[in-house]
């Protein structure tokens, strides 16, 4: 990043879903595989998730055509079983995400560093899409 101070950016979703399941599905590989992408026509093929202090993540996230691909991944800062997740995205840039309970329901805020490539509103469009894919996902998984 520049020399400022980083621009920070948030989306959040209302998951109708207990916390304990949200939890489940944002981190779990298999899950993650079925709900990270920001449109239908991308997929994320391959997750890892070692969700401790210092644990790694990756996922790789591809256009199903096979034209684009890349690995989103980081280490984690913090984590707080069903609360919050920090972590450090390989770039640099710093993510944090709250799992708030709100009776059976489960508000989800996502704040993370914008990076300096695309416009602000082209990232919080992505991470936003990416968001609601996970929401809907979450509603309707059969899996407990």
């Amino acid at each position: 990043m520049g020399t400022g101070k980083p621009v920070m950016i948030t989306v959040e979703a209302i998951v109708h879903s207990p916390v304990e399941s949200v939890w489940k599905y944002w981190t779990d590989p298999k899950h993650i595989t079925q709900w990270n992408k920001a449109s239908d026509d991308w997929h994320t093929p391959f997750a890892e998730n070692d969700l401790k202090v210092g644990g790694k993540f990756v996922s790789r996230m591809e256009a199903k055509d096979g034209s684009f691909g890349f690995d989103f991944g980081g280490v984690y800062d913090e984590v707080s079983i069903n609360e919050s997740i920090s972590y450090t995205i390989a770039d640099g840039r710093k993510v944090k995400i709250a799992f708030i309970r709100q009776d059976n329901d489960t508000k989800i805020v996502e704040s993370f560093e914008a990076e300096e490539t695309n416009a602000i509103e082209m990232q919080q469009a992505g991470w936003q899409a990416i968001l609601d894919n996970f929401k809907k996902y979450a509603e309707n998984v059969k899996e407990q």
